[in-house]
């Protein structure tokens, strides 16, 4: 058979080839590529898989000693061993496998704020109090409930209930009024926050005048409501449109059947040039303030 001939047969099979199998990789260009749906619950399945084949056998000799649990213990996610149960205000799981955040200890329960949402805040769950009633501590304090006083017994020996409800006590001033120094024509108030049971009554009085405040006197005002917390009342001393005569010391002074307690603070009042020189001189301990110092106990 002439060369020519074979090349000529081998080109046309070559060509049916090509036919045959054609290329395939730009025909469907246009067409949407779905990416592959992901199955969360095949992920669950398998988490739940491998902590259960970590959970096969329980030995409980070999579960290491829970120390230091102020609210109690509860079982691990294996619910095998014992581990410290979490506090009040500390987030929690709200079921029961233990997997994530942990589970509330005793007497607390896993609770969504649903308040939080009004706020436009994602909720979290958090360990709440079963029981909100206070308690009286035999060292003369007053618990919010039952859980606080349980976490002070665990570091404090011998501490018992004296009583349900808060302690009767005379008035403790929680949140003092402070000095404050503000120009002419300016506002300015002060603050005094107090526990008390049975609940106080709140007066202000100026050193050197025996008048109960505001008196008769149109550009000072008293302001009192109950809070920020149970038992608290809060009163404000509002005085408008500064002059040098309001510079002196005002005293806070809360009472009820049990006695009485009080607290000042000096007001001082500049002229503008004085204001803006006190202000250049003292504007780093200003903004160094922390209010959260007035708060540093969670129980009276």
């Amino acid at each position: 058979m002439p060369w020519g001939r074979v090349i000529l047969a081998l080109m046309v099979m070559s060509l049916r080839k090509t036919e045959t199998f054609p290329n395939n990789k730009f025909e469907d260009i246009e067409e949407d590529v779905q990416p592959p749906e992901f199955d969360l619950t095949l992920l669950e399945d398998e988490t739940d898989s491998k902590n259960t084949s970590e959970c096969d056998r329980c030995s409980p000799e070999l579960c290491p000693v829970a120390v230091g649990c102020r609210a109690g213990v509860v079982l691990d996610s294996c619910g095998c061993c014992s581990e410290c149960g979490n506090l009040e205000g500390q987030s929690c799981d709200l079921d029961s496998r233990n997997t994530f955040y942990g589970l509330c200890g005793s007497d607390l329960q896993c609770k969504i704020d649903i308040s939080d949402l009004g706020r436009g805040e994602v909720p979290e769950p958090q360990c709440v109090c079963k029981f909100q009633e206070a308690v009286c501590g035999s060292d003369g304090r007053t618990y919010m409930n039952i859980c606080q006083f349980k976490e002070a017994a665990f570091s404090t020996a011998g501490l018992s209930i004296k009583g349900n409800g808060p302690c009767q006590t005379v008035p403790l001033i929680k949140v003092p009024p402070h000095n404050i120094v503000n120009a002419t024509g300016s506002s300015m108030s002060f603050l005094c926050e107090v526990f008390a049971y049975p609940m106080a009554l709140i007066e202000w009085r100026k050193d050197g005048n025996d008048v109960i405040l505001p008196g008769d006197d149109p550009h000072i005002s008293v302001q009192s409501r109950g809070g920020p917390m149970k038992y608290e009342l809060s009163s404000w001393l509002q005085i408008e449109d500064l002059a040098p005569g309001d510079a002196g010391t005002y005293r806070c002074v809360a009472h009820n059947a049990l006695g009485s307690i009080s607290a000042s603070a000096v007001l001082g009042v500049l002229g503008p040039d004085e204001m803006a020189a006190y202000l250049s001189e003292n504007m780093s301990e200003m903004f160094g303030y922390d209010h959260s110092r007035d708060y540093d106990e969670d129980y009276y």
